[in-house]
């Protein structure tokens, strides 16, 4: 694109957004949680049920970035209203082996709440644990973009998401 830069914002007010984002829960390793995205009134809406149960504890949903890329963000910008749970932002980059993202977490309270994550915020995990000799993460080999939680306390979960966007 000429001109200025665009920047990553993801709108849940746009109709194909929902059809964007998949889940993918602890069922994947024999656990029994469930978890999805679904839009309400414009909202991105991350709910389900958290068990530990056969070894499982988490949800997730992801959606591939999509354009434009998030070369010259400073980090994510969230706009979020969780249910008290600690949730995480969770990207995942090519420079990482199959299964690893970068995560930020952040905890809800119950009221709206904008997050500013800057890059430096993000570790590698893989399977909850650190990778301590990962690479850096690098903006511009982002791909992919999700929301997880595995705060390993079962029941309801709900984390509404007005805004992800990129932190200019």
């Amino acid at each position: 694109m000429r001109g200025h830069a665009m920047s990553l914002r993801v709108d849940f007010r746009e109709a194909e957004e929902a059809g964007r984002w998949h889940a993918v829960n602890d069922g994947v390793m024999g656990g029994v949680s469930q978890g999805g995205l679904h839009v309400e009134e414009g909202l991105g809406v991350f709910a389900g049920r958290l068990s530990l149960d056969h070894g499982g504890g988490f949800a997730s949903v992801r959606r591939e970035r999509g354009d434009p890329a998030l070369d010259e963000a400073h980090g994510m910008r969230l706009r979020v209203r969780g249910d008290g749970r600690t949730y995480q932002l969770r990207l995942r980059a090519d420079r990482l082996p199959e299964g690893a993202a970068y995560r930020a977490r952040f905890a809800t309270s119950g009221d709206w709440q904008t997050l500013d994550l800057p890059w430096s915020d993000f570790e590698a995990v893989y399977r909850g644990r650190r990778l301590d000799d990962a690479p850096p993460l690098a903006p511009e080999e982002i791909r992919q973009l999700g929301f997880l939680i595995a705060d390993r306390r079962e029941g309801d979960f709900r984390l509404e998401i007005a805004t992800l966007e990129a932190l200019a």
